[in-house]
């Protein structure tokens, strides 16, 4: 008997970004409603799971991504400008997303709360935004319009 664990297959790894992504976005929901109940560990906990998964999800996808290149969307008319928006919106902000995330984590580690308000305002609908149409992207590129060989 081999205990040899085999590689997994790149294919998989675009739904399981889009897992990851999912995730963070419930997590930061929780940690949000958490917070608003004013139950300040959980919405810690609950945030710091989201950050780990958002950072699973970044080293997944730039694996794939470094392995596998672009992704060309296959579909044509209405449907590609709507892809293309939220791509572009969706790319632009994932490019802030470390930079207020850790702005945001830096200041709660700090205990310096009305800092961490202040950024979390911005950080949390822009990472939710991320989150959410990186599975309406995973959706779009490949369940819906998936690419052709």
């Amino acid at each position: 008997m081999s205990l040899a664990v085999e590689p997994v297959s790149l294919s998989v790894l675009p739904a399981l970004n889009a897992l990851l992504n999912a995730a963070s976005a419930i997590l930061m929901f929780v940690g949000w409603r958490r917070i608003r109940a004013k139950r300040r560990n959980a919405h810690r906990d609950a945030m710091l799971a989201a950050v780990a998964t958002s950072m699973l999800f970044l080293a997944s996808y730039l694996y794939y991504h470094f392995h596998v290149g672009t992704t060309r969307f296959a579909a044509q008319g209405l449907v590609r400008v709507v892809y293309f928006s939220i791509l572009l919106t969706h790319t632009l902000l994932a490019a802030l997303v470390p930079f207020l995330v850790g702005t945001t984590l830096y200041f709660a580690l700090r205990e310096r709360f009305d800092s961490h308000r202040r950024v979390a305002r911005w950080t949390f609908p822009i990472w939710m935004y991320v989150s959410v149409t990186g599975v309406i992207i995973y959706v779009m590129l490949y369940q819906l319009y998936p690419p052709t060989a």
